[in-house]
């Protein structure tokens, strides 16, 4: 099965910065010729809904939530198996567990997809 480890959360002031890391590992039991697709970042806050936040797809195209747009920057290695998420300016209102999604796809026996999701890094920020 597909192992992702999620690091980098803590707690830092209004201002501050932070930079998680996942990285991704195994893959889908039963498939072979796997590959890991979009990788993205999603935070849920305490009463909220889980949202979306930033992702990157393989060409290295990437995409943000408006919230984070201009202060967050996601990129990943050469090798595609992490994902990381630089933040500042972090604010109060980015206090939030932060989990790591990453597309598996595998073609043998058939193609098959899944998404496999990190336990959460929780990211608070003070004033």
């Amino acid at each position: 099965q597909v192992q992702l480890v999620e690091s980098g959360g803590g707690s830092v002031q209004a201002g501050g910065s932070l930079r998680l890391s996942c990285v991704a590992s195994g893959y889908t039991s039963g498939y072979t010729y796997c590959t890991y697709d979009m990788m993205s970042w999603y935070r849920q806050a305490p009463g909220k809904e889980r949202e979306f936040i930033s992702a990157i797809d393989t060409d290295g195209s990437t995409n943000y939530a408006d919230p984070v747009k201009g202060r967050f920057t996601i990129s990943q290695d050469n090798a595609q198996t992490t994902v990381y998420l630089q933040m500042n300016s972090l604010q109060p209102e980015d206090t939030a567990m932060y989990y790591c999604k990453v597309e598996v796809i595998c073609l043998k026996p058939r193609p098959n997809k899944e998404d496999a999701w990190g336990q959460g890094t929780l990211v608070t920020v003070s004033s």
